[in-house]
């Protein structure tokens, strides 16, 4: 039983395992040798009671056969030589100095010195490992904000791990030389008793010139044996003597990974894991990539603990804004998890390792595409989530088929893959799963991915689908690739030809024309722009009563009374104040020569030019920028002002600023509540706009809803407001507030995106049918 001295290196549970097994082998094997030793020695001092003491003896070979049957040879010999023994038990006086010479001094000697030293050597490896593993947990919680504490446990991490590495592979040294020798230490000692025996007791000639033939046979294999342990004991010296000349720096043997290994493990090691629970604690855990899944054990013993199904369907990446260092974490559409390694070179290797595994798990199984579309874990995320799966699968459905029939939107944006089930929300285009996973590995800052089956999706975001497309985005991030003559991937071309055009196209934009370029000014030399102007219209219809009014609109009886409620404590004013009607109004032909995308963004959200916008933000568009010559005003305020929904929507995926203000200190709110725009004040509460913040006039969104008299606006802000009061109350009362707000934001999302006309009603109107 020998120990590996490459596994020795790892520490790894299977070395600990092995080094368990050893010393329990140790300490068992010097029981029944020193037993044997002691039972010797009883016979030679108590002559008086020799049979009952050589009996003895001979069960204490048979319990040492015993112990040695993994070993046929030694637990031949020790059954023979015991059989015999039990026969000879009455001529064994003459054997009293033979015994002493031999099983008495040689194997106390072996007990006495070579086991002690093992002890000894063992006592030194468990402090240096006990040091190890503190020096690790300290090294891991060194803050990155201390400096001199990180160095500080980095070095005494370093000195620590080099002086358990020569320990260690002393002491498998020492393991392995002990297992050798202990087989000819024994057979010796009992061949030179059985020699003794044969030469002394003339008596049982007879008897023992039966195994003598036997005992010749062990002499000649004792040589053998003496020789081979020598040869074996010299390379085990040159192994040794090879691994302690490696350069033992930090972490040098572990920052490796083979996604082709022969056991199917791609790579293993330890990493500190964080916890799920509320205390977010970090623990130290065996971890492994293996059968395309990211799983982790305590102990050799324990089962394997899944932490990633399925790496086709994940992605990793570093993490830098927490406090402990070399941090990763590694996201599925379930859950993610956060991991950390023990140096920045342990970290690149995993995130590198993770990467590989996923690409070669795509290489393996190409046919399974479909298979995981249809069952990837859905995200929760959305405001407007559907609880029950069947009904969830029916407008997936129903999705899936309204954006498939935007131009070119049935094939692959990428890759040209029939039937696409998955999207890029901010970009409006649709993807095979296999193109998701590389949109992905991008970050969410260039693209955000979405299954059109099995997410759910506000209304707004399917519009904004339906408003861009395959076709017109491939116009403008592809608008140079039959001039460069370039060829696309296709859907049977690898990951890694995917993965280098993806990253071409969006994330270093090499095929796109450039604003202010020859082609893109003669395709737009003949171009208008159609801006829509606000303008208040008064009317004096008379409404409806509320309660038939709202019913119509899709509304239950219990919000029907709760907006009731809520408009009679508003105490909105009696005037006619209409929300804002919109007509197109041509301008003059726009020279884009000469403008910059940030203008080009800027003028586009006013004129509900999703295109345009699109090629803009692909033309680096910052969708903050400001006009200083227009009262500091954002892209977000013009598609405000320009009454479009779906303009705000695209600049928020992009990363807008919902709370970002112009000079007169009004954010998107403001004016969305001044132009008396309900879908835009709905869409910026559930994208976390602050309905707190006052303009430079000292009005807050609540306060101008009053004084316009817009009952739908006043009801969303006051909802809104109750709802974030619910959410800071420590009382029972939050989840209902919490579903109601749900369900009428839900309402007035699918009103604002799919029937705006319901929402252009008047207070006075309203105030009347409430009375």
């Amino acid at each position: 039983m020998t120990v590996d001295f490459e596994e020795c290196i790892k520490d790894s549970p299977r070395f600990r395992a092995a080094i368990d097994d050893v010393e329990t082998d140790v300490v068992e094997i010097e029981a029944k040798l020193d037993k044997l030793v002691k039972l010797c020695s009883g016979m030679l001092e108590a002559g008086k009671v020799y049979l009952t003491t050589n009996k003895h003896f001979v069960s204490g070979i048979r319990d040492l056969s015993h112990q040695c049957k993994k070993d046929e040879m030694i637990s031949e010999c020790l059954d023979k030589f015991g059989d015999s023994l039990q026969e000879m038990v009455n001529y064994h006086m003459i054997l009293f100095d033979q015994a002493q010479r031999s099983v008495r001094q040689q194997l106390h000697t072996f007990v006495k010195e070579d086991v002690r030293k093992f002890k000894e050597s063992k006592k030194q490896f468990d402090k240096v490992r006990e040091d190890l593993d503190i020096a690790l947990v300290k090294n891991a919680q060194a803050p990155r904000h201390k400096p001199h504490e990180v160095e500080e446990a980095t070095g005494t991490l370093t000195i620590t791990r080099k002086c358990f590495r020569h320990l260690a592979l002393d002491y498998v040294l020492q393991i392995n030389v002990l297992q050798a020798k202990k087989k000819f230490e024994i057979l010796d000692a009992m061949l030179s008793f059985m020699h003794a025996q044969y030469t002394f007791f003339q008596q049982g000639y007879s008897l023992l010139n039966e195994l003598n033939p036997y005992m010749k046979k062990l002499a000649s294999e004792l040589d053998q044996l003496v020789i081979d342990s020598a040869v074996e004991k010299r390379e085990m010296e040159h192994k040794h003597a090879t691994i302690q000349q490696r350069d033992f720096s930090y972490d040098d043997s572990k920052a490796e990974f083979n996604v082709d290994a022969p056991n199917g493990v791609v790579m293993e090691g330890y990493l500190f894991k964080r916890a799920s629970n509320a205390f977010k604690t970090w623990n130290r855990r065996w971890f492994s990539i293996q059968n395309s899944q990211l799983v982790y054990q305590k102990k050799l013993k324990d089962g394997l603990t899944v932490v990633v199904e399925d790496l086709r369907l994940c992605t990793v990446k570093p993490c830098e804004d927490i406090e402990r260092r070399f941090c990763f974490e590694v996201v599925s559409p379930s859950k993610s998890c956060m991991l950390q390694a023990d140096s920045e070179k342990l970290r690149q290797a995993w995130i590198q390792a993770v990467q590989a595994s996923i690409a070669s798990a795509y290489r393996e199984t190409p046919d399974n595409y479909q298979r995981l579309d249809r069952t990837a874990s859905p995200s929760t995320s959305s405001i407007d989530s559907a609880s029950d799966s069947k009904e969830r699968s029916i407008k997936g459905e129903s999705m899936l088929q309204r954006v498939q029939s935007i131009a070119g939107n049935d094939q692959c944006c990428d890759c040209g893959q029939t039937d696409p089930r998955w999207a890029s929300i901010n970009l409006g285009i649709t993807l095979c799963i296999e193109c998701s996973g590389i949109h992905r590995s991008l970050g969410v800052h260039c693209s955000k991915v979405r299954s059109l089956t099995l997410d759910s999706w506000e209304p707004e975001l399917l519009k904004l689908m339906c408003e861009l497309g395959n076709s017109t985005i491939n116009q403008i991030y592809e608008a140079k690739c039959e001039q460069l003559g370039l060829k696309k991937p296709t859907p049977g071309c690898s990951r890694q030809d995917k993965e280098a055009w993806i990253k071409a196209k969006y994330v270093e934009k090499k095929f796109l024309k450039r604003l202010g370029s020859v082609d893109v000014e003669n395709e737009r030399k003949s171009q208008r722009w159609s801006v829509k102007k606000c303008q208040r219209n008064n009317s004096s219809i008379k409404a409806p009563s509320a309660r038939r009014r709202y019913r119509s609109n899709g509304l239950s009886r219990k919000m029907c009374f709760l907006f009731l409620r809520l408009a009679l404590e508003c105490e909105v004013s009696e005037e006619s104040s209409g929300e804002a009607e919109t007509e197109q109004e041509p301008s003059d032909p726009e020279d884009l020569r000469e403008l910059h995308p940030g203008l080009l963004m800027y003028k586009a959200s006013r004129a509900r030019n999703l295109p345009i916008m699109a090629e803009a933000f692909a033309n680096g568009a910052n969708v903050n920028w400001v006009n200083d010559e227009d009262e500091s005003k954002t892209p977000l305020i013009q598609a405000v002002i320009g009454g479009s929904l779906i303009a705000c929507e695209f600049l928020l995926q992009n990363g807008a600023d919902v709370n970002q203000t112009d000079m007169r200190g009004r954010a998107p709110i403001h004016h969305a509540t001044y132009l008396g725009h309900t879908g835009q004040v709905c869409l910026f509460l559930k994208r976390g706009a602050n309905q707190h913040a006052v303009d430079d006039d000292g009005q807050d969104p609540l306060s101008i809803s009053v004084q316009a008299a817009n009952a739908d606006i006043v009801t969303l802000l006051r909802l809104a407001r109750m709802n974030e009061e619910m959410r800071e109350a420590e009382g029972p009362f939050g989840q209902p507030g919490d579903t109601t707000y749900l369900d009428i934001f839900r309402e007035f999302s699918h009103m604002a995106s799919n029937n705006p006309e319901k929402l252009s009603r008047r207070s006075v109107h309203f105030s009347q049918s409430c009375r």
